[in-house]
């Protein structure tokens, strides 16, 4: 392992050399190549920053309707079933088709709703771990 050590020290030792040996045009040019590689990998980065903050932010927006929507949906599943009971109370009554028709229409675009927003944050998820 030392040997190994030693010949690497050896190699960038010869690297060195070379660099030193260069005519100074071809050191300048090679500083400014390294320059302009260095100024390449900050932007792609500083640009991968942002995008990473950009899909965090929306991520969490989007947890938050989420959250919003689902809490929405009990809160109609529970009034559907308090509004079941209280109409069931009364058994000659019955709930009117048009309004247990509307009730059920809008139960099933919540859960479209919640089920788009699922797909959405597992989407957004899959954006952040491939940034």
């Amino acid at each position: 392992e030392v040997q190994q050590l030693n010949q690497q020290l050896e190699e960038k030792n010869g690297e060195i050399q070379q660099m030193i040996n260069q005519p100074p045009y071809e050191k300048e040019r090679e500083i400014l190549r390294l320059q302009k590689s260095l100024a390449e990998r900050e932007k792609a980065q500083a640009t991968s920053e942002v995008l990473c903050r950009s899909l965090t932010d929306e991520t969490h927006q989007l947890q938050r309707k989420l959250a919003s929507t689902a809490e929405m949906c009990q809160h109609l599943a529970k009034c559907l079933e308090e509004k079941q009971r209280r109409e069931k109370g009364n058994s000659d009554d019955q709930i009117p088709i048009e309004r247990s028709n509307q009730l059920l229409d809008n139960e099933t675009s919540l859960q479209a709703l919640i089920c788009k927003l699922q797909d959405e944050n597992r989407m957004l998820k899959q954006k952040v771990a491939h940034v």
